[in-house]
């Protein structure tokens, strides 16, 4: 039986192009999304758009990643963060706007954002289908597709009032060319204080390059112009496993051993989170 098209997808199947002609419109087929010129792309059952095909197509975060991030972004330990992302967002963006979330994992982010801007749609961009399959459920407004930040977009030119990027790989070219001009691209990265105490324990913890802040200097400049930034730094206390999720939701739990995720003594009990928003316009 063909999947029914999700209501977010089929509101924002305006703004996509196909991935691989790339100037064709993409409609509706029996479940799947298509081109005039034929190319056909799954629409998955749990929601999402599999446009991304190729060696790509099954990478991103794993299962055990997904379900780690889910619980620990529940608690609200990182509502901060994305209290961040929607004010700077709102600040920018027009009643009824576009939401592309670059690298949007289970589309917390993008779902906060979203809250802010009731009248606006979303579409949240990731490799990882166990990713995708729950930001496709996170937001009423929320759309979702497999796509790799360093190709570009399956969309048309000018059509997004924000482009988000939390944590994520950047495009700036691609960036740039799916911006309104007056739109914003948001930022948020973070700085070398952010989980310094996990970091410090956990010797596998991937470490934070002190020169991050003048490569995305360097990269971002080309195409665009800072406007405000706001630093989010506070303090919070682990309780039950939140540490343990903490470290299993990036890619630095794939060189722990079980014994050493499970030593109580390991994981520290009170962490910093500090990261850096940043609006930046279109030059």
């Amino acid at each position: 039986m063909p999947v029914l098209l999700p209501p977010a997808l089929e509101l924002s199947l305006d703004v996509l192009r196909c991935p691989t002609c790339r100037t064709r419109d993409l409609h509706p087929d029996r479940g799947s999304l298509r081109c005039p010129a034929g190319h056909t792309f799954d629409i998955a059952r749990h929601g999402y758009a599999g446009l991304l095909t190729g060696t790509r197509a099954t990478s991103g975060d794993d299962a055990a990643m997904v379900q780690a991030r889910d619980r620990f972004l529940a608690t609200g330990r990182y509502a901060p963060i994305r209290q961040a992302a929607a004010h700077l967002a709102a600040d920018s963006a027009p009643e009824r706007g576009t939401v592309v979330d670059v690298g949007c994992g289970t589309g917390y982010y993008l779902a906060g954002v979203l809250d802010q801007l009731p009248g606006s749609r979303g579409v949240g961009l990731d490799t990882s289908v166990r990713a995708l399959r729950v930001a496709a459920r996170s937001h009423e407004r929320a759309a979702a597709a497999t796509w790799d930040v360093f190709r570009p977009f399956p969309m048309a030119d000018g059509v997004a009032d924000v482009v988000l990027d939390v944590f994520a790989p950047r495009n700036p070219a691609e960036f740039c060319r799916v911006l309104r001009p007056a739109g914003r691209l948001i930022v948020i990265r973070p700085t070398g204080r952010h989980l310094a105490e996990l970091r410090g324990r956990v010797p596998a913890m991937v470490t934070i390059d002190p020169t991050k802040e003048q490569r995305l200097h360097r990269a971002l400049d080309p195409h665009f112009e800072a406007v405000v930034t706001e630093r989010v730094e506070y303090s919070i206390a682990l309780v039950g496993p939140e540490a343990l999720d903490l470290v299993r939701m990036t890619p630095s739990a794939r060189h722990l051993s079980r014994t050493e995720l499970h030593d109580d003594g390991l994981l520290p009990d009170r962490v910093t989170v500090s990261v850096l928003a940043t609006a930046y316009k279109p030059r």
